[in-house]
C-alpha cells in the first residue's frame, strides 16, 4: 500500500508553479503525488515528470475536476466539453507516469436535484454510453478510469458504493473501477467498511479524508473498520490524502469549507500520513 497527497490542499489550479510543492511532500513522507488537474493546458505534463523524477516521487493518479460546464449527462455542448477534458486526462496521464484517471467524471460537481425516474434513466444511458466510449479510449492508452461516488449534498447521480458498482456492470468495460471516499462514505454507507468489502477488485483508489474534511485520524471515522476491510479484500492499491482548508479559495468555495477546521494544510499532510501509516503496518 502507498500512501499519496492531492494537490488540492495546496495548489488549485495545479500549474507548473505547483511543482514547487514537490520537495515538501517528499521530505514528509509521501511516495506520491495525486495532481487535481483542473486545466490541463496549465500545465507541461514533461517538464511536472521530469521534477516528480527530480524529487523522487511518483504521479500514480490524475484527479478529474468536473466542475460546470463538464457534465456527461448535461446538454450536448457540456457532453462534447466533458469528453475532450477526460481524453486530455487520459494522454496526459501516462506522460506524468500515472495510469489511473480518478474523480466523478459522470457529472458536473454541485448539480443535485429531485429527477423523475423516466429523466433518470435517460441519464444513465447517456452517462453509460459516454464511459463506454472514454473506457475504450483509456484501454488503448493502459490507462483505467476509477469513478467516485459523492455525497448527495454534491451529486444526485452516485452517491454510494452500489450505485457505481451497477454503472460498473452497465459500462461493462474492464477499464472502470471505483474510487471510494472516507468523507463521502461516512456520510452515505450505512457501513464504510461494507462498501469496500463490497467494491473488492473493482477499487482502484481510496481517498482518506476526515469526517469534517480534516486530519485522518483526528475525526469520527472507524479507521481500524476502514483498514480490516482493505485487508479483507487485500487492497495492493492507493490510499491519498485529500482535505482541504480555507487557504485555497476556489475548492474551499467548492467544498463548503468556511473554517479552519485544522491547524494548518501542513499539520493535515504530516499527522494524516502518519497515522495512516500507522495503520497500515
Amino acid at each position: 500500500m502507498k500512501f499519496g497527497i492531492n494537490t488540492y490542499l495546496f495548489s488549485s489550479p495545479f500549474t507548473n508553479k505547483s511543482v514547487s510543492y514537490f520537495p515538501m511532500f517528499k521530505e514528509w513522507g509521501f511516495d506520491f503525488v495525486e495532481i487535481a488537474l483542473e486545466e490541463p493546458s496549465n500545465i507541461d505534463p514533461h517538464y511536472i515528470r521530469s521534477e516528480l523524477d527530480k524529487h523522487g516521487l511518483a504521479c500514480r493518479s490524475v484527479c478529474a475536476a468536473t466542475g460546470p460546464g463538464r457534465d456527461l449527462r448535461g446538454n450536448r455542448k457540456e457532453q462534447i466539453t466533458s469528453l475532450d477534458y477526460v481524453r486530455s486526462l487520459i494522454d496526459i496521464a501516462p506522460i506524468l507516469g500515472s495510469q489511473l484517471v480518478a474523480g466523478p467524471i459522470y457529472s458536473s460537481v454541485g448539480r443535485a436535484g429531485l429527477e423523475e425516474e423516466k429523466v433518470k434513466g435517460q441519464q444513465w444511458e447517456m452517462v453509460v454510453t459516454h464511459l463506454r466510449e472514454l473506457c475504450d479510449y483509456a484501454a488503448q492508452r493502459q490507462v483505467k478510469i476509477a469513478i467516485e461516488p459523492l455525497n448527495r449534498y454534491e451529486t444526485d447521480f452516485i452517491n454510494t458504493c452500489q450505485q457505481a458498482l451497477q454503472l460498473i456492470q452497465d459500462v461493462n468495460r474492464d477499464s472502470l473501477y471505483i474510487h471510494l471516499d472516507t468523507f463521502h462514505m461516512n456520510l452515505e454507507e450505512k457501513d464504510p467498511a461494507a462498501a469496500i468489502i463490497k467494491a473488492d477488485k473493482k477499487l482502484a483508489l481510496l481517498h482518506a479524508s476526515g469526517s469534517d474534511r480534516g486530519t485522518p485520524g483526528g475525526d469520527q471515522i472507524n479507521w481500524d473498520r476502514i483498514f480490516y476491510a482493505l485487508d479483507k479484500i487485500d487492497y495492493e492499491g492507493d490510499v491519498v490524502i485529500e482535505s482541504f482548508t480555507p487557504d485555497v479559495k476556489v475548492i474551499a468555495k467548492a467544498a463548503s469549507i468556511w473554517r479552519q477546521v485544522e491547524p494548518s494544510k501542513e499539520s493535515i499532510a504530516v499527522d494524516g500520513l502518519a497515522f495512516l501509516r500507522s495503520l497500515s503496518l
